[in-house]
């Protein structure tokens, strides 16, 4: 009934650029999606908030990828949007899993789920 799925990732060289895509398609008679959000972890390291955007595109960035990451998103219609994250001029210590998170609300039982996709690998080299 719910289903997020990312594509997009890879490597790349340091400065270089990447863009991340992730599809959430829910069943519209029992969910809304609201908002959308990319997460990273690096190796040894915490999942860390990258970006979110809420379902009428209002953006927000973590302070140290901002200039650099521009978040956006398709409601394309009530069963399905896509989220995107375009990265340029991208670091080595960026290198980490990419996770796409979605809240999705259920409105009869007045509830908002985590969704989370399986990651994609992000590598940047020298």
């Amino acid at each position: 009934q719910v289903q997020v799925t990312e594509s997009g990732g890879g490597e790349v060289q340091n400065g270089g650029s990447l863009r991340l895509s992730c599809l959430a398609s829910v069943v519209p008679t029992l969910f809304v999606i609201n908002r959308m959000a990319w997460y990273r972890q690096a190796p040894g390291k915490q999942r860390e908030l990258v970006a979110s955007i809420t379902n009428d595109g209002r953006p927000t960035y973590t302070a140290s990828v901002k200039g650099r990451f521009i978040i956006s998103r398709d409601n394309l219609d009530n069963e399905k949007n896509t989220m995107y994250l375009q990265m340029n001029s991208l670091k080595r210590d960026e290198t980490a899993v990419y996770y796409c998170n979605v809240k999705i609300y259920k409105p009869d039982l007045n509830y908002e789920y985590d969704y989370w996709g399986q990651g994609t690998q992000v590598t940047v080299s020298s």
